[in-house]
Formats: structure tokens, C-alpha cells, sequence
């Protein structure tokens, strides 16, 4: 693979895994934005990477920018703020967005990319931070398929997996779907285990009855461990980002004139969290929280605030 000179924004929870290997594993020159978070940036540039002071400077001689970004307002932010990548991306380079959108934003960006030559991909991130440091995330990509083909080396550096599932927005339109089953079985297991707590009933012993059977499944697994000893590292999603994705499919399916009762369920349960302080807390600790509020306790849900 010939070497490639690429702009990234947002090296947080999963961008530091996707940002190193394609530096380590594929031989490339970044140029990294800088981060609240100064760990993962000074890593990075330990690794080789130089660090951009804003978007222009990320984009300054890329032929490529990866964005791997909390939502659509921080994407429309470098893409059309001072010095943003609309103006400063040169024709015939490619975005490859990684955040996972409100997919009307991301057809409308990638319109007004498309008009100055810019192609772009909408390529959501599936599965954790731990396996964007190993090189073995899932990625679904929207966009044009000549142009998913020659990105496709790139790709492979970070995914295993890599799904095209249509035109621009479709990737981040199924990461939406695709999360609102997951987020939504988090939401029912933290319900469950803050019903038994306030039944008495055991829940190690719960816990042991849903691995046996048909609730066990890669949700439960990465849940499962905070439940029996406190341990949040297996999904390390916060609350404020599981919400707004499902509202995210809220806005989706009102779009396609779809009801989703048990969606909006689920985003009113993570909102009620969010707005009692618990925007950083990790998925697996929804059930302490709920136990909480119903009266009752499991554990205490920590909250620490350096996660991105």
C-alpha cells in the first residue's frame, strides 16, 4: 500500500485504536487534531503523528480526513466553522466520516463536499475501543462504491468487518438501527436487575439464570461483569452517547413515518440518567442507576470525568 498522507479528528474512546493502526500498521503520516483529552493525542504522537491546531491544518496536503466524532453538530462544526474542511480539502481527497450521524446531515454535508470534488463515506464504528486498539472493529459504509474499493486498504488497517450498505448516509442509518436493539437490551437488562434488587431476589444468582439461557448473547457478556463485580471496562459507551444515538433513531424513523414505542422508551430511560448527572457513566452501570431510582441499590455507579 502506497503511503498516504491523512487528516483525523476525534482520537477519543474509539478514535486512538483506528488513528494508531493506521499509523503502526499501516506505515501512514497523520496529522492528528488535538483533544481535551491530552492522553491519546500525546500517544499518538509519540507513534509519529503530528498534531494539526484546527481543521484546515489537519486537511493541509491529506488525501484523506478521517472524523470519528461524538455527533453531527461537532461534524458540522469542522466541516463548516473558521477554517473548517469545506474550504480547505482540495479536490479529488476523500472524507471518511466515522461518527455515528444523524444520516440527514451526513447526505447534506457530503452534497456540499461532492460540489467543490470532495468525495465522501459515512463509516459507522461497530463493537469497542478495545478492538479498534487490535484492528479488528466493524465499519458500515455509505457512499459511492469505486470510491468504498480504493479507501478499502485504509479500511482493513482498523476493521475486520466492513459492510457497504448503500448510498451516502445508509452506513450510519444502519449503525442507528444496529444500536437501537443493542442500546435497547442494555436499557431492558438495567430495568430487570433494578426490579430484582427491589424484589430481593439474588442478582449474581440472576445474573448466572440469564447466562444460561436465552438472554445470554455478546450484550449480556459485556454487561454481565459489572452486574457480578463492578466492572464497566467491557462497553465503554457513556450514557450521553447511547442516548443520543437512539435519539438520533428517533429522528430516523420519524423521517420514514415509523413508530418506535419501545425506542423512545429506552431514550426516555437513558435521558432521565443523563439529567440526574450520569452523562459519563458506562452502559453496564444503567442498572445501579435505576436501582437508585427505584429506592434500592445493586452498586454505585462511578462517574469519572477524564472519559471523551
Amino acid at each position: 500500500m502506497e503511503t498516504t498522507s491523512i487528516g483525523f479528528i476525534g482520537a477519543g474512546l474509539m478514535g486512538h485504536g483506528v488513528a494508531a493502526n493506521l499509523i503502526v500498521r499501516g506505515g501512514h503520516h497523520l496529522a492528528v487534531m488535538g483533544h481535551r483529552n491530552r492522553t491519546p493525542i500525546d500517544d499518538l504522537i509519540a507513534r509519529g503523528a503530528r498534531e494539526a491546531t484546527d481543521p484546515a491544518d489537519a486537511a493541509a496536503g491529506a488525501q484523506v480526513v478521517f472524523l470519528c466524532l461524538p455527533s453531527s453538530v461537532e461534524v458540522e462544526a469542522m466541516a463548516t466553522g473558521p477554517r473548517g474542511l469545506l474550504g480547505a480539502m482540495a479536490p479529488g481527497t476523500t472524507l471518511i466520516d466515522m461518527t455515528t450521524a444523524d444520516p440527514a446531515v451526513t447526505r447534506r454535508l457530503g452534497a456540499e463536499f461532492a460540489a467543490r470534488g470532495v468525495g465522501m463515506l459515512d463509516a459507522a464504528l461497530g463493537r469497542t475501543p478495545k478492538e479498534a486498539e487490535a484492528g479488528r472493529l466493524a465499519t458500515y459504509v455509505g457512499g459511492d462504491a469505486d470510491l468504498l474499493g480504493r479507501m478499502r486498504p485504509l479500511l482493513s488497517l482498523f476493521a475486520d468487518t466492513i459492510v457497504h450498505c448503500g448510498p451516502l448516509g445508509a452506513g450510519t442509518s444502519c449503525k442507528l438501527v444496529n444500536n437501537s436493539v443493542t442500546i435497547g437490551m442494555a436499557t431492558l437488562f438495567a430495568e430487570a436487575f433494578s426490579t430484582a434488587a427491589r424484589s430481593g431476589v439474588d442478582v449474581a444468582a440472576l445474573a448466572q439464570v440469564l447466562g444460561a439461557g436465552g438472554a445470554d448473547g455478546r450484550m449480556w457478556r459485556m454487561i454481565e461483569p459489572w452486574i457480578v463485580s463492578g466492572d464497566d471496562s467491557h462497553l465503554r459507551g457513556p450514557l450521553r452517547i447511547a442516548e443520543k444515538d437512539l435519539r438520533n433513531y428517533g429522528r430516523l424513523a420519524a423521517a420514514a413515518g415509523a413508530a418506535v414505542p419501545v425506542a423512545q422508551s429506552a431514550a426516555q430511560m437513558l435521558r432521565l440518567a443523563v439529567n440526574q448527572g450520569h452523562a459519563d457513566v458506562y452502559l453496564p452501570a444503567l442498572a445501579g442507576i435505576f436501582a437508585a431510582m427505584n429506592g434500592t441499590e445493586i452498586r454505585h455507579p462511578s462517574s469519572r470525568q477524564d472519559r471523551a
